[in-house]
């Protein structure tokens, strides 16, 4: 039985312009840092693997100067192997791991799971080599550097082949960012967007973050994730939205 689950991996702190460059002054606010559980007949997946755990006793010495601008809130039990330890599961019981992109708190958790298959955008694994890119992007290789199973992406993904689980690109927060559309039953999809969309606010006002990439390309995933909302009637689980993270089920309740 399919079913998605939304799991805490973490919470940051940090002025409120980073998400809403049009503010006149910024205030703190406070963000979840959500990955999503999907259980599936072919095998469990996991989308997005949130905050290293040892960012909770020692940010700086995991996340280093990023830790001062987007301040840690995260409290034991909520990084990815508790989450799914509330399940009765461990990592060896995820087939396939989805990186939506490799910033710090959504690939943190990505070395406890050697045995899964990580599946990324080709555009995203490759900015991890090219040191250029690397400057421009933000990524930490201690988040992804990891003996794992990888498997590179172009474009859209059916992952088991049956519609239910469908990963297309969603590029420009990042080179290769990608969503995934969940169909939980005919008629009725779920679109987990990760940071192509971090609030209700950005999607409703056309409005960018401070991080971005390629603000063209992220202008485009935007009208994607809108059309998706508005003309195909999906229900999107924006990126990081502290209101919807209110209102929504979270585990062990599922989201659908």
């Amino acid at each position: 039985m399919l079913q998605i689950f939304s799991m805490p991996c973490g919470f940051l702190e940090f002025d409120s312009k980073l998400f809403f460059p049009n503010l006149d002054t910024g205030e703190q606010f406070t963000i979840p840092v959500p990955s999503y559980l999907i259980t599936h007949p072919q095998g469990n997946v996991v989308f997005d693997t949130g905050i290293h755990c040892q960012a909770i006793h020692d940010p700086l010495g995991r996340l280093g100067s990023i830790a001062k601008v987007f301040v840690p809130r995260t409290q034991p039990g909520q990084e990815i192997v508790a989450q799914l330890a509330k399940f009765k599961l461990t990592p060896k019981d995820i087939r396939y791991v989805i990186n939506s992109h490799f910033h710090f708190d959504h690939a943190g958790g990505n070395e406890f799971f050697p045995d899964s298959t990580i599946l990324v955008q080709k555009e995203e694994l490759g900015a991890t080599r090219d040191p250029e890119l690397l400057k421009k992007v933000l990524f930490d290789p201690k988040d992804y550097d990891h003996e794992l199973d990888y498997r590179e992406i172009e474009g859209e993904l059916d992952i088991f082949g049956d519609g239910s689980l469908v990963l297309f690109p969603t590029h420009g927060h990042t080179p290769g960012h990608q969503s995934l559309r969940v169909q939980v039953s005919k008629g009725s999809d779920i679109v987990l967007t990760a940071d192509a969309c971090y609030t209700q606010k950005n999607m409703d006002e056309n409005l960018l973050p401070s991080i971005a990439f390629d603000e063209a390309e992220m202008y485009k995933s935007l009208a994607t994730l809108r059309d998706l909302r508005d003309k195909s009637g999906a229900t999107i689980i924006y990126g990081h939205d502290p209101r919807q993270w209110r209102e929504i089920p979270h585990a062990p309740e599922p989201l659908a």
